[in-house]
């Protein structure tokens, strides 16, 4: 069964049979399969006359395709010169010089083209160039709170928010009714994403150094990250590797989509820092696996959310900092607008209520301003400044 998510076919449907080839990219298993499916699916009840062309380069019955001639034969020898062509590639990644064949099908407007891919090879930058400029990128991300609670058919509620920290939104979940099995689950993706995607894509060989930096940054979500102070941490391990070797281990683990750099900006001279990015993971019940999940581990998590659904609702994000060293944990902006949002447990301590608004206050301009809690607070504003809680916030566009 198909269950439709609206967050993303509402931003690439307008594109339909635009001369703009589709491109949907994330992690592995974040639905990118079945959201293709989807779209598949409405342009079969619009246009059942049209021409449907679907492979899945992780299908075994398209194994024989192994390079871009293959995958250029493939698909010339089912077009149609006289029905519209809706050409969908899943994975196209797993062809290499695949740009050229798209490319090629491109050049005739008969043809309407959707594509995915899992690394970050095939994000906006790159394939702006590898296709000429003529690509539309839509991000996927895993489900957010509202569309696990649409898909596991549960109430919003503080056990079905908790569900959600501690198990994430990786969309199969829905298809393990016992949730014994879902940690064994998320632990066979992590793994697949880790060997697969980073280990194998990149011939690596100190695994080991991998999986402890990939506990590291799974320990220290939302913590400024410089690659000296882990290599440092590394080596009092015993684990050797160079400042070099971490940062560019770092990149492997982003290609993969396993995590999400978030570079730090100040405020009053409007420019970004050079180095000292903070690391928030694209599902958090992926992250659970690496390390576990801690009673101390909340706030963190908190966070998180906080980031995951400011990126699945489209947001620029970016870490604030302000004189003195006082930090905002997020400034979103879309279409022109902008928030300003501090994300804490609770403010129930007053150096904690003074520390996350006054930093809120001390910025100038009139643009809305957030504070994020795990449960709901009274009163909900304060010189002008929002009160919600989690669910609360998880659940507004």
């Amino acid at each position: 069964m198909i269950i439709s998510r609206p967050l993303y076919l509402n931003r690439i449907l307008p594109y339909v049979d635009k001369n703009m080839i589709k491109v949907l990219v994330g992690q592995r298993r974040v639905g990118k399969s079945y959201i293709l499916k989807s779209i598949e699916q409405t342009l079969r009840e619009r246009n059942p006359e049209a021409n449907f062309i679907t492979i899945n380069l992780e299908d075994f019955s398209f194994s024989n395709i192994k390079s871009a001639d293959d995958l250029h034969n493939e698909i010339t020898t089912g077009l149609s010169s006289e029905r519209k062509n809706y050409i969908f590639i899943d994975e196209i990644q797993e062809v290499s010089e695949f740009d050229k064949v798209i490319r090629s099908l491109a050049l005739d407007t008969n043809n309407d083209i959707y594509i995915t891919g899992s690394n970050s090879s095939m994000l906006s930058s790159e394939m702006a160039s590898r296709l000429a400029g003529r690509s539309a990128e839509f991000r996927i991300h895993p489900l957010s709170y509202a569309e696990f609670l649409e898909f596991h058919r549960l109430a919003d509620s503080e056990d079905s928010l908790m569900l959600y920290l501690r198990y994430g939104g990786m969309p199969y979940l829905r298809n393990l009714p016992d949730k014994s099995t879902w940690h064994e689950y998320l632990h066979g993706v992590m793994d697949a994403l880790v060997y697969r995607d980073i280990v194998s894509r990149h011939s690596l060989r100190n695994n080991d150094f991998l999986q402890r930096l990939l506990m590291f940054i799974s320990d220290n979500i939302g913590q400024i990250f410089t690659a000296k102070r882990i290599a440092d941490y590394l080596k009092s391990q015993r684990i050797n590797g160079t400042v070099n070797s971490v940062q560019t281990y770092a990149d492997y683990i982003c290609d993969a989509f396993i995590i999400n750099k978030v570079r730090r900006w100040e405020i009053e001279g409007k420019r970004y820092f050079e180095i000292g990015e903070k690391y928030y993971f694209e599902d958090l019940g992926l992250r659970n696996t690496v390390i576990g999940l801690r009673p101390l581990d909340y706030g963190a998590l908190l966070e998180n959310a906080v980031f995951n659904h400011l990126q699945s609702q489209g947001y620029q994000v970016r870490i604030g900092y302000l004189s003195g060293g006082k930090e905002i944990d997020f400034i979103a902006e879309k279409s022109g607008e902008k928030k300003y949002i501090q994300v804490a447990l609770n403010v129930d301590n007053p150096d904690t209520a003074a520390r996350e608004f006054g930093n809120l206050k001390e910025i100038e301009d009139n643009y809305e301003k957030i504070l994020v809690t795990l449960r709901d607070h009274s009163p909900n504003t304060l010189d002008g400044i929002q009160m919600v809680s989690l669910r609360q916030f998880l659940l507004t566009n």
